[in-house]
Protein backbone atom coordinates (compact mmCIF):
# COMPACT_ATOMS: atom_id res chain seq x y z
CA UNK A 1 0.00 0.00 0.00
CA UNK A 2 1.17 3.43 -0.92
CA UNK A 3 0.67 4.77 2.57
CA UNK A 4 3.82 5.08 4.55
CA UNK A 5 6.49 7.65 5.29
CA UNK A 6 10.21 7.02 4.97
CA UNK A 7 12.23 8.15 7.97
CA UNK A 8 14.43 10.47 5.90
CA UNK A 9 12.58 11.30 2.68
CA UNK A 10 9.22 11.65 4.43
CA UNK A 11 10.46 14.16 6.99
CA UNK A 12 12.23 16.26 4.34
CA UNK A 13 9.15 16.25 2.13
CA UNK A 14 6.97 17.15 5.06
CA UNK A 15 9.13 20.12 5.96
CA UNK A 16 8.84 21.46 2.41
CA UNK A 17 5.07 21.12 2.36
CA UNK A 18 4.57 22.19 5.96
CA UNK A 19 6.62 25.41 5.67
CA UNK A 20 4.51 26.56 2.75
CA UNK A 21 1.22 25.96 4.47
CA UNK A 22 2.07 26.80 8.06
CA UNK A 23 2.46 24.55 11.03
CA UNK A 24 -0.58 22.64 12.14
CA UNK A 25 -1.74 22.03 15.62
CA UNK A 26 -4.13 23.32 18.19
CA UNK A 27 -3.64 23.92 21.85
CA UNK A 28 -5.80 21.84 24.12
CA UNK A 29 -8.02 23.55 26.59
CA UNK A 30 -7.20 22.96 30.25
CA UNK A 31 -9.72 22.52 33.04
CA UNK A 32 -10.56 25.37 35.38
CA UNK A 33 -9.59 25.41 39.03
CA UNK A 34 -13.20 25.76 40.18
CA UNK A 35 -14.32 22.28 39.17
CA UNK A 36 -15.24 20.09 42.19
CA UNK A 37 -12.40 17.81 43.21
CA UNK A 38 -14.28 14.54 42.69
CA UNK A 39 -15.34 15.37 39.11
CA UNK A 40 -11.86 16.29 37.94
CA UNK A 41 -9.63 13.88 39.81
CA UNK A 42 -9.26 11.21 37.13
CA UNK A 43 -8.75 13.66 34.26
CA UNK A 44 -6.43 16.02 36.11
CA UNK A 45 -4.14 13.74 38.08
CA UNK A 46 -1.50 13.44 35.35
CA UNK A 47 -1.40 17.20 34.78
CA UNK A 48 -1.27 17.94 38.50
CA UNK A 49 1.60 15.50 38.96
CA UNK A 50 3.62 16.98 36.11
CA UNK A 51 3.08 20.58 37.23
CA UNK A 52 3.78 19.90 40.89
CA UNK A 53 0.33 21.13 41.94
CA UNK A 54 -2.48 19.50 43.88
CA UNK A 55 -2.97 18.16 47.38
CA UNK A 56 0.26 16.17 47.51
CA UNK A 57 2.41 19.09 46.35
CA UNK A 58 0.74 21.49 48.78
CA UNK A 59 1.57 19.17 51.70
CA UNK A 60 5.15 18.69 50.56
CA UNK A 61 4.48 15.13 49.44
CA UNK A 62 4.67 13.64 45.96
CA UNK A 63 2.11 11.11 44.82
CA UNK A 64 3.82 7.97 43.44
CA UNK A 65 3.39 7.63 39.67
CA UNK A 66 2.16 4.29 38.44
CA UNK A 67 4.63 2.55 36.13
CA UNK A 68 3.54 2.71 32.51
CA UNK A 69 2.79 -0.61 30.85
CA UNK A 70 5.27 -1.62 28.18
CA UNK A 71 5.52 -4.79 26.09
CA UNK A 72 8.25 -7.18 27.01
CA UNK A 73 11.50 -6.75 25.02
CA UNK A 74 9.90 -4.20 22.69
CA UNK A 75 13.01 -2.05 22.39
CA UNK A 76 15.10 -5.02 21.34
CA UNK A 77 12.43 -6.07 18.86
CA UNK A 78 12.32 -2.54 17.45
CA UNK A 79 16.08 -2.35 16.99
CA UNK A 80 16.11 -5.66 15.18
CA UNK A 81 13.31 -4.53 12.86
CA UNK A 82 15.30 -1.38 12.12
CA UNK A 83 18.25 -3.56 11.20
CA UNK A 84 16.10 -5.69 8.89
CA UNK A 85 14.74 -2.50 7.27
CA UNK A 86 18.16 -0.90 6.93
CA UNK A 87 18.31 -1.28 3.14
CA UNK A 88 14.93 0.40 2.68
CA UNK A 89 14.17 -1.66 -0.39
CA UNK A 90 10.56 -2.64 0.31
CA UNK A 91 7.80 -1.53 -2.09
CA UNK A 92 6.71 1.15 0.36
CA UNK A 93 10.20 2.66 0.28
CA UNK A 94 10.32 2.86 -3.50
CA UNK A 95 6.68 3.68 -4.24
CA UNK A 96 5.36 5.14 -0.99
CA UNK A 97 3.34 8.34 -0.69
CA UNK A 98 6.44 10.54 -0.61
CA UNK A 99 7.28 9.17 -4.07
CA UNK A 100 3.82 9.69 -5.55
CA UNK A 101 3.45 13.45 -5.72
CA UNK A 102 5.10 15.98 -7.99
CA UNK A 103 7.81 17.62 -5.89
CA UNK A 104 8.12 20.48 -8.40
CA UNK A 105 4.45 21.46 -8.07
CA UNK A 106 3.27 24.33 -5.82
CA UNK A 107 2.94 23.26 -2.15
CA UNK A 108 -0.87 23.39 -2.23
CA UNK A 109 -0.92 21.09 -5.25
CA UNK A 110 1.58 18.73 -3.63
CA UNK A 111 -0.59 18.47 -0.53
CA UNK A 112 -3.61 17.67 -2.69
CA UNK A 113 -1.64 14.97 -4.49
CA UNK A 114 -0.55 13.48 -1.17
CA UNK A 115 -4.17 13.20 -0.09
CA UNK A 116 -5.26 11.61 -3.37
CA UNK A 117 -2.45 9.07 -3.26
CA UNK A 118 -3.59 8.08 0.22
CA UNK A 119 -7.18 7.72 -0.95
CA UNK A 120 -6.10 5.53 -3.86
CA UNK A 121 -3.85 3.38 -1.67
CA UNK A 122 -6.63 1.76 0.35
CA UNK A 123 -6.82 -1.98 -0.41
CA UNK A 124 -4.26 -1.46 -3.17
CA UNK A 125 -0.63 -2.47 -3.59
CA UNK A 126 1.99 0.24 -3.77
CA UNK A 127 2.91 -0.62 -7.34
CA UNK A 128 -0.67 -0.15 -8.54
CA UNK A 129 -1.18 3.09 -6.61
CA UNK A 130 2.10 4.54 -7.85
CA UNK A 131 1.20 3.77 -11.48
CA UNK A 132 -2.25 5.32 -11.08
CA UNK A 133 -0.76 8.47 -9.56
CA UNK A 134 1.69 8.76 -12.44
CA UNK A 135 -1.15 8.57 -14.97
CA UNK A 136 -3.13 11.18 -13.03
CA UNK A 137 -0.15 13.51 -12.95
CA UNK A 138 0.28 13.14 -16.69
CA UNK A 139 -3.28 14.42 -17.09
CA UNK A 140 -2.66 17.33 -14.73
CA UNK A 141 -3.38 16.41 -11.12
CA UNK A 142 -4.85 19.58 -9.62
CA UNK A 143 -8.13 20.38 -7.92
CA UNK A 144 -9.49 22.23 -10.94
CA UNK A 145 -8.39 19.55 -13.40
CA UNK A 146 -10.09 16.76 -11.43
CA UNK A 147 -13.29 18.78 -11.11
CA UNK A 148 -13.34 19.28 -14.89
CA UNK A 149 -12.74 15.58 -15.57
CA UNK A 150 -15.78 13.33 -16.12
CA UNK A 151 -16.20 10.24 -13.96
CA UNK A 152 -15.60 7.79 -16.79
CA UNK A 153 -12.25 9.32 -17.65
CA UNK A 154 -11.17 9.41 -14.01
CA UNK A 155 -12.16 5.78 -13.62
CA UNK A 156 -10.14 4.74 -16.67
CA UNK A 157 -7.08 6.54 -15.31
CA UNK A 158 -7.10 5.09 -11.79
CA UNK A 159 -8.13 1.54 -12.74
CA UNK A 160 -7.20 -1.07 -11.45
CA UNK A 161 -6.84 0.34 -7.91
CA UNK A 162 -9.02 -1.44 -5.38
CA UNK A 163 -12.67 -0.32 -5.29
CA UNK A 164 -11.94 2.14 -8.09
CA UNK A 165 -15.61 2.95 -8.74
CA UNK A 166 -16.13 4.08 -5.16
CA UNK A 167 -12.87 6.00 -5.25
CA UNK A 168 -13.98 7.92 -8.33
CA UNK A 169 -17.01 9.09 -6.37
CA UNK A 170 -15.01 9.91 -3.23
CA UNK A 171 -12.31 11.77 -5.15
CA UNK A 172 -14.83 13.95 -6.94
CA UNK A 173 -16.78 14.68 -3.74
CA UNK A 174 -13.69 15.41 -1.67
CA UNK A 175 -12.15 17.59 -4.38
CA UNK A 176 -15.33 19.68 -4.59
CA UNK A 177 -15.27 20.19 -0.81
CA UNK A 178 -11.60 21.21 -0.90
CA UNK A 179 -12.39 23.76 -3.60
CA UNK A 180 -15.43 25.22 -1.86
CA UNK A 181 -14.36 25.09 1.79
CA UNK A 182 -10.56 25.16 1.81
CA UNK A 183 -9.64 27.19 -1.25
CA UNK A 184 -8.25 24.14 -3.01
CA UNK A 185 -5.94 23.12 -0.15
CA UNK A 186 -6.40 20.23 2.29
CA UNK A 187 -7.51 20.61 5.93
CA UNK A 188 -4.92 21.07 8.66
CA UNK A 189 -6.51 18.86 11.31
CA UNK A 190 -7.32 15.16 11.62
CA UNK A 191 -10.85 16.06 12.68
CA UNK A 192 -11.47 17.87 9.40
CA UNK A 193 -9.66 15.36 7.24
CA UNK A 194 -11.72 12.38 8.39
CA UNK A 195 -14.89 14.28 7.48
CA UNK A 196 -13.88 14.12 3.82
CA UNK A 197 -15.46 11.30 1.77
CA UNK A 198 -13.12 8.34 1.45
CA UNK A 199 -10.61 9.55 4.07
CA UNK A 200 -10.08 7.41 7.18
CA UNK A 201 -7.99 7.91 10.34
CA UNK A 202 -4.86 6.24 8.93
CA UNK A 203 -4.93 8.46 5.86
CA UNK A 204 -5.57 11.54 7.99
CA UNK A 205 -2.59 10.93 10.27
CA UNK A 206 -0.32 10.26 7.29
CA UNK A 207 -1.58 13.38 5.52
CA UNK A 208 -0.83 15.43 8.63
CA UNK A 209 2.63 13.91 8.79
CA UNK A 210 3.61 14.28 5.14
CA UNK A 211 1.70 17.37 4.07
CA UNK A 212 1.78 19.46 7.24
CA UNK A 213 4.84 18.05 9.06
CA UNK A 214 2.68 17.40 12.12
CA UNK A 215 2.71 14.16 14.10
CA UNK A 216 -0.94 13.87 15.10
CA UNK A 217 -1.01 10.14 15.82
CA UNK A 218 0.19 6.71 14.72
CA UNK A 219 -0.97 5.68 11.25
CA UNK A 220 -2.14 2.09 11.62
CA UNK A 221 -2.81 0.07 8.50
CA UNK A 222 -3.20 -3.68 8.07
CA UNK A 223 0.55 -4.29 8.40
CA UNK A 224 0.96 -2.26 11.59
CA UNK A 225 -2.20 -3.83 13.02
CA UNK A 226 -1.06 -7.38 12.26
CA UNK A 227 2.56 -7.03 13.37
CA UNK A 228 1.93 -5.20 16.64
CA UNK A 229 -0.57 -7.88 17.61
CA UNK A 230 1.92 -10.62 16.76
CA UNK A 231 4.61 -8.92 18.82
CA UNK A 232 2.15 -8.36 21.70
CA UNK A 233 2.69 -4.60 21.58
CA UNK A 234 -0.92 -4.29 22.76
CA UNK A 235 -2.15 -5.29 26.22
CA UNK A 236 -4.81 -7.50 24.71
CA UNK A 237 -5.52 -8.51 21.14
CA UNK A 238 -7.18 -5.80 19.07
CA UNK A 239 -9.63 -6.41 16.25
CA UNK A 240 -9.49 -3.15 14.34
CA UNK A 241 -6.74 -0.70 13.33
CA UNK A 242 -8.27 2.12 15.38
CA UNK A 243 -8.18 -0.06 18.48
CA UNK A 244 -4.54 -0.78 17.73
CA UNK A 245 -3.74 2.91 17.27
CA UNK A 246 -5.23 3.80 20.67
CA UNK A 247 -3.42 0.90 22.33
CA UNK A 248 -0.05 1.87 20.83
CA UNK A 249 -0.38 5.57 21.56
CA UNK A 250 -1.06 4.71 25.20
CA UNK A 251 2.54 3.57 25.75
CA UNK A 252 4.76 4.04 22.69
CA UNK A 253 7.01 7.12 23.09
CA UNK A 254 5.75 9.95 20.93
CA UNK A 255 9.11 10.46 19.23
CA UNK A 256 8.61 7.06 17.57
CA UNK A 257 5.14 7.73 16.19
CA UNK A 258 6.40 9.17 12.92
CA UNK A 259 8.72 6.24 12.23
CA UNK A 260 6.58 3.29 13.19
CA UNK A 261 4.32 3.19 10.12
CA UNK A 262 6.92 3.07 7.35
CA UNK A 263 9.09 0.76 9.46
CA UNK A 264 6.42 -1.87 10.07
CA UNK A 265 4.78 -1.58 6.65
CA UNK A 266 8.03 -2.47 4.90
CA UNK A 267 8.72 -5.20 7.45
CA UNK A 268 5.25 -6.59 6.77
CA UNK A 269 5.80 -6.52 3.01
CA UNK A 270 9.09 -8.36 3.13
CA UNK A 271 9.26 -10.56 6.22
CA UNK A 272 6.25 -10.59 8.55
CA UNK A 273 3.84 -11.51 5.76
CA UNK A 274 0.07 -11.88 6.35
CA UNK A 275 0.22 -15.57 5.39
CA UNK A 276 3.27 -17.75 5.92
CA UNK A 277 5.50 -15.13 7.55
CA UNK A 278 9.21 -15.72 7.02
CA UNK A 279 10.03 -16.35 10.66
CA UNK A 280 13.21 -18.24 9.78
CA UNK A 281 14.56 -15.02 8.21
CA UNK A 282 13.45 -12.75 11.06
CA UNK A 283 15.97 -11.49 13.59
CA UNK A 284 13.20 -11.49 16.20
CA UNK A 285 12.48 -15.19 15.88
CA UNK A 286 13.74 -15.95 19.39
CA UNK A 287 11.78 -13.13 21.09
CA UNK A 288 8.61 -12.93 19.00
CA UNK A 289 5.56 -14.47 20.75
CA UNK A 290 4.00 -15.42 17.41
CA UNK A 291 7.13 -17.13 16.09
CA UNK A 292 7.38 -19.31 19.20
CA UNK A 293 4.01 -20.85 18.42
CA UNK A 294 5.08 -22.06 14.99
Amino acid sequence: MCAAVSAGGGRAAARRLGRAGGAAGASRAQGTAGVPRRSKRRKSIAIAYESGQGDGAEQGMSEPQRPRWEPRAWRQQLERIREMRRKRDAPVDEMGVEKCYDSSAPPQVMRYQVLLSLMLSSQTKDQVTSAAMLRLRQHGLTVDRILQMDDATLGQIIYPVGFWRNKVKYIKQTTAILKQKYGGDIPRTVEELVQLPGVGPKMAHLAMNIAWDSVSGIAVDTHVHRITNRLKWVKKETRYPEETRAALEDWLPRDLWREINWLLVGFGQQTCLPVNPRCNECLNQDICPAAKRR
